[in-house]
This record gives C-alpha cells, structure tokens and sequence, in this order.
C-alpha cells in the first residue's frame, strides 16, 4: 500500500501551491471585497493548464488523472475559494458536457477557447423549485421545426453574469425527460436576471437566468437521445463532489495555518497561547480531522481514476470534508477569538466561504441519504 504522491502529481502540487502563494492568495482580499470575478487569474490558470487538465490532447488538454486535478485545486482554494470555485465551474461543470457530447464545431468555437480562458462557461440545473429533487426540474424544451424552444426559470447559476455560454437541462420529449441543450450568450429570449447576494465567495457572482421561448437548433442539443441527461449527469457528479471536498480541505488548510501563525505571535499572561494547552488541544484536534479528510478524499479520487465504484465513496468523502472544513474553520476563528470577528483578518473569510461547500455536489443530509441507501442495498 504506497500513500506516496509520485513525481508528477508532486510537481503538479508545488506548482499550484506557488502560484496560490504568489498570485492567488495576496488578491484575495481585494477581490472578495470588489465583488470582481477573478478574470486576470483565469487566464493564468489557463496558462499553467489547469482547465484542461481532465481532457485530452486533441482539444488542448493534458489527460490527467483526477488525483492529479485535486492537488491543484486544493492549492488554489487555499488561496481563495472564489478563484477555485470560478476555476473548478471552468474545467469540470460549465465545460465538460461540451466535451464529452458536442460536435467538432461546438468543441472549436467554444470549448478549446474555454480551456484557454478566452470564454466563460455555467451550467444551469438548479431552480426555484428544484435543488436536489432532481424530478422538481420545470424548465422545458419544445419540439420544433430545426430544433426546440426552450422555457423556465434557473436559479443559483454560478458565474452566469459573466459566461458566455450555459449548459442547461430541461424537460424533452413525450416522456418529458431530462435533455441536455447548449445556449450561448446573446440568443434572443436568454435572459440573467438579478444577482443573488451570498455571505461569501463574493468574487464568484451567481444569478437568475430565464429562458422565455429561446431556439436552440438542432446541433445545440448535446443529450444524444431525448431524455440521456440524467444518466450523463450521474457520471460526473462523483467526480463533482470529490473535487468539492478538495476545495473544502484547501480553505480548511488556510484557517489552520491561521491559526497556528495567530497562536503564535499572540501573548497572554506573558507567554505565546500557543503556550496554552486549551489551544494546543484545539489545535491538535483541527489538525487531526483535517489530515483524515484530505486521505479520505485522495482516496476517492484514487479510486475513481483506478474505475472502481464510487457512488458512496464519494459522498462519503464530500460530506466529511466539507463538514471537517466548516468545523476547522470555526474552531479557527475561535482561537482568534475577537480577531475571528474582525473583517481585518482572513479567517472571517474562510468561515463565510466555507458554507458554501456544504451546498454544492448535495447538500450534507442529502449525501447521509445516499450513504445510507448504499449500505442497505
């Protein structure tokens, strides 16, 4: 049993570590409170190939194994979960639909220029009356002469004020099943509404978007057959929720190291309280949970790239990263005590952003369900 990262997978973490380091982390600050999407660190991303990291050779990308992608995405989250999750929607969710079902002209226009940051991608499931309920999807694709018009209302759509494209799922069909359509920015009747107003990763912007009878030719519906959406959607959401407990564990790994820094350099009673064993127990807990988490994800990641069933295991390892990274989180901004309260500080931002790897990949009562429907089958 090797627990050991081989070469690449170590070159590939000491790279993205650095630039989290050098680029990432010291614009944090400064765009979580513009509200600015992070374009400028997009197209470095690009440069360093982050986003094609899971694609193949043919359209620009690296064919990486998703260990791999993990390792990078951990380090940027580090930095900034705006920038990850802006990073992570670019080279999974709002692109991968295109490269696993478009055609070459599709892949050409689109795609490629997605992978080198030239174009911005969302993906459009959630709406007001559906999260998790898949079968709650309203949003429907009428047959049409040359293709289909397409009505509903979507809600939460990540980066949708600045995309350029929108995968979208709706209802086609005489058995009204799930269908998978391709909608690009400027088509008549594409409307993104208001922005919601979130209590963290403020740099990543989400909104409403509206579909009011928009034409979606024939060549823009990606399903292969009316009604495949679900079951394509099924094959990535492991990997979405793998990818989700990466980026969890790397906000998680910026609070401790907050903390530990803080713990430090504060005096009281005339010593460091570090000092004290309140908070090196505190600590040593934080520590603990945390390392247990980052094995448990790699783990899943490794099973995934090796083809093994993951269905469980990735809840598994979503649901115990995320709520080990809200917990860390937490405890960090106790052992600063007033200073965890203070916007001056990071760690009142990685407590904010933190909750929102809780939502995304399903929500963590979601996940115990599917955990627990596994064990009973």
């Amino acid at each position: 049993m090797d627990f050991e990262l081989n070469e690449e997978q170590r070159s590939i973490q000491e790279t993205f570590a650095r630039f989290c380091d050098r680029e990432v982390a010291p614009q944090a600050e400064a765009l979580d409170e513009a509200h600015a999407y992070p374009r400028a660190l997009i197209g470095r991303l690009a440069e360093l190939g982050f986003f094609g990291m899971r694609y193949s050779e043919d359209v620009g990308g690296l064919n990486l194994d998703l260990s791999s992608f993990c390792l990078a995405l951990e380090e940027i989250a580090r930095g900034s979960l705006s920038v990850g999750g802006a990073a992570a929607m670019q080279a999974l969710m709002g692109t991968n639909f295109l490269y696993l079902l478009g055609n070459d002209d599709i892949r050409t226009r689109l795609l490629i220029p997605a992978l080198k940051g030239e174009k911005i991608g969302a993906i459009c499931m959630t709406e007001p009356n559906a999260g998790s309920d898949l079968a709650g999807i309203a949003t429907v694709a009428e047959r049409v002469d040359g293709g289909y018009r397409l009505r509903g209302q979507k809600t939460w759509i990540t980066a949708a004020p600045v995309a350029d494209f929108f995968t979208v799922f709706a209802r086609a069909g005489e058995e009204r099943k799930l269908t998978i359509f391709l909608v690009e920015k400027g088509t008549p009747g594409l409307v993104v509404g208001r922005s919601i107003e979130k209590m963290g990763v403020w740099a990543l912007p989400t909104s409403e978007v509206a579909f009011d009878d928009v034409f979606v030719p024939d060549s823009h519906r990606l399903s292969k057959e009316e009604g495949d959406g679900e079951q394509h959607l099924r094959k990535v959401l492991a990997e979405i929720r793998i990818i989700t407990g990466a980026m969890a564990i790397g906000v998680a790994k910026a609070a401790l190291a907050e903390a530990v820094r803080y713990a430090g350099e504060r005096k009281q009673f005339g010593k460091p309280i570090n000092r004290f064993q309140a908070i090196q127990l505190k600590l040593a807990e934080m520590a603990t949970e945390l390392e247990a988490a980052v094995h448990l994800v790699r783990y899943a990641a490794w099973s995934k790239d090796a083809g093994k069933p993951v269905h469980q295991l990735s809840a598994m390892a979503k649901l115990f990263a995320t709520e080990t990274a809200y917990k860390v989180t937490d405890q960090a901004a106790r052992v600063l005590a007033s200073y965890g309260f203070a916007m001056e500080y990071p760690v009142q931002r990685y407590l904010r952003d933190i909750r929102f790897t809780l939502i995304g990949g399903g929500t963590s009562e979601i996940l115990k369900l599917i955990i627990a429907k596994e064990l009973s089958a």
